[in-house]
């Protein structure tokens, strides 16, 4: 009987690196970029720094590669189903969020102030998002008048930009009064003014 063959060295590898990612992303998340280092970052992964500057090559690699889960891929597509399902669905949402955002995502905020790379990760997620949403509420635009386009994507970022906020409140600052409260209390309290925001781009 001979014995089971072990993983190659591309497996071994692949599996380096996903450890190193994994590690990297927890701390990139926890401490922003600034404050996560290398050596950190192969203490976590139980691997030599020298090795994780051979499979990223700076910092700022492994960074990228650590936030490439875009937060846009994980938004389903708003409904154009009229105002009350695109409230609904940006409420649903921000459910998700105060649940808990995935560590490529959380790192991506918490680092996106300090950080030219983060913030373009999260302009370019965002853009996406509003992208998305305006076009669900310039549906209704049988016209499709270039003025209620433009009106839409302002709609549409207004109540992207307070999801945000609230996100940020509740996930990176800790806001007692946010944390207090359930999502349902949190939904309850924002669903006038996200409908008005959607019903005002019709």
């Amino acid at each position: 009987m001979t014995a089971a063959a072990g993983p190659t060295r591309a497996e071994r590898r692949r599996n380096t690196e996903q450890r190193i990612l994994a590690a990297a992303r927890e701390l990139f998340a926890e401490r922003g970029f600034e404050r996560t280092t290398i050596r950190a970052v192969a203490s976590a992964a139980q691997v030599d720094p020298a090795l994780v500057m051979q499979y990223f090559g700076s910092k700022q690699q492994l960074f990228s590669q650590a936030v490439r889960a875009s937060v846009a891929a994980t938004e389903a597509r708003p409904r154009a189903d009229g105002p009350e399902a695109l409230t609904d669905s940006l409420l649903a949402s921000l459910g998700m969020k105060i649940g808990g955002l995935p560590e490529a995502s959380l790192a991506m905020l918490r680092s996106m102030l300090t950080h030219p790379e983060a913030a373009e990760a999260a302009r370019a997620a965002l853009d996406h998002q509003i992208t998305e949403l305006a076009a669900a509420m310039s549906a209704g635009h049988q016209d499709g008048r270039q003025a209620g386009h433009q009106d839409a994507r302002l709609h549409a970022a207004l109540a992207v930009a307070t999801m945000v906020g609230v996100t940020i409140g509740h996930q990176l600052l800790g806001i007692d009064d946010l944390r207090r409260a359930s999502p349902e209390e949190i939904a309850a309290a924002l669903r006038p003014a996200l409908h008005a925001l959607v019903k005002g781009a019709e």
